[in-house]
């Protein structure tokens, strides 16, 4: 409890982040298609979030070095209430992607700061709780987000500046916690060449959970509205990809801990090619199968990501893990950046479910690839334990690391 306690301000920051900059994607979205943007605009929108998102993460560590972590929290979550906050002064694509840019800032470069704050604090005996404390908080935060954007009008300046106002909110707890900041560390260099010569497999993973994540996100309220769904079904329709996701988690890393890694990314990646033909199928059978058909893609794809990089653990020195993770990090925003243009693109010129038919054919190929894997080398016998990463920074490295090591 009392290692809880000491945590509550930042556990309340991530709480206030999340409300804030997690609804703009499907506000964006919806936002887009009520003031005429076409969908390869909204796909654009979605793909400047990522681009902002990867150079947070790679400025972060560098900023915390410079000012501390307080002072470079602020600045980030300064930078996501601008962004937020000046869309409706200019209602046009080109100048909401430019936007979009800041939001995505602001998320990598406030978790990644939280994230470290947390590594610094947390000692062996507690870092278990913490970890869990921390994912119940940001999947939580994260459903918060998508079912608050039920109740906001599209394209209206009460609706970003409210979610400006939460952003900003986010700062208060970090600035007047009582609590002493950690010392600053050394920033990890980016090396995507480790990453894929430590494990191949691993690397395409992480490249596909981008593609499907981000394409899905960003794009997933055009795919709603272009099958029938209302305005505000969409926060649910997100938020059941979410939950899918989220209970996922436990029996994945079960099997993951237990089994050939490789056959269980495999499997989830067969298992998330029917899903998308499943939500294709569904697409007119009504909201109730469409948010079932969902809660079964988010149970097959928000894992693989998880999965992916345990693998690629397995083959890393302890010295290696906090720069490998930036590195799976950089192929994971390579195809975040790319899919929600190229998705959306597909959508407009052969409908909405060429969104899935995008994402299956990613997984496809991810099959293909584990099985040649697996017969260029065994597994290892000595490996990692799987552990849920429920947000992708460079420092998230550092905090399960630890807890790699201790498995």
């Amino acid at each position: 409890m009392r290692m809880l306690i000491s945590f509550a301000a930042l556990f309340l920051s991530v709480v206030l982040l999340q409300l804030g900059t997690g609804g703009v994607a499907p506000l964006d979205a919806l936002s887009g298609v009520a003031l005429g943007f076409t969908a390869a605009e909204i796909g654009l929108l979605g793909s400047a979030h990522f681009f902002g998102f990867f150079l947070g993460c790679w400025w972060a560590p560098r900023l915390m070095g410079a000012v501390g972590h307080s002072r470079a929290f602020a600045a980030f979550t300064a930078a996501g209430t601008i962004g937020i906050m000046a869309h409706m002064m200019v209602p046009d694509p080109i100048a909401w992607a430019v936007l979009r840019i800041l939001p995505g800032l602001c998320v990598a470069g406030c978790y990644t700061v939280i994230e470290a704050w947390l590594q610094a604090k947390v000692t062996n005996e507690t870092r278990g709780r913490a970890m869990g404390v921390y994912r119940v908080v940001d999947v939580g935060g994260n459903l918060g987000a998508q079912l608050i954007i039920a109740v906001l009008p599209p394209a209206a300046y009460f609706s970003y500046t409210l979610l400006a106002i939460l952003c900003c909110a986010a700062l208060l707890p970090i600035t007047v916690t009582k609590a002493q900041e950690p010392e600053t560390g050394t920033a990890p260099r980016l090396r995507p060449g480790l990453a894929l010569r430590l494990s191949p497999l691993g690397s395409a993973g992480v490249v596909v959970a981008g593609v499907t994540g981000a394409a899905f996100r960003m794009v997933g309220p055009v795919y709603g509205i272009e099958v029938g769904l209302a305005p505000d079904a969409i926060a649910l329709f997100l938020a059941a990809f979410v939950i899918g996701g989220a209970v996922a988690q436990f029996p994945v890393g079960w099997l993951a801990d237990k089994y050939d890694r490789r056959k269980v990314l495999i499997a989830l990646s067969v298992a998330a090619t029917l899903a998308c033909g499943l939500t294709v199928l569904v697409s007119d059978a009504g909201p109730t199968a469409v948010f079932a058909a969902v809660i079964v893609f988010g149970f097959t794809t928000m894992p693989i990501y998880s999965v992916s990089t345990a693998h690629a653990h397995d083959f890393a020195t302890a010295e290696e893990r906090v720069e490998l993770s930036a590195a799976l990090m950089f192929l994971y925003a390579i195809g975040a950046i790319a899919s929600p243009v190229i998705s959306s693109t597909l959508i407009a010129a052969y409908g909405p479910e060429a969104l899935f038919v995008m994402i299956s054919l990613a997984h496809v190929l991810l099959v293909v690839f584990g099985l040649l894997r697996m017969r260029a080398r065994p597994a290892p016998e000595d490996r990692t334990a799987y552990v849920y990463t429920p947000r992708t920074s460079f420092t998230l490295g550092k905090l399960t690391a630890r807890l790699r090591e201790r498995r």
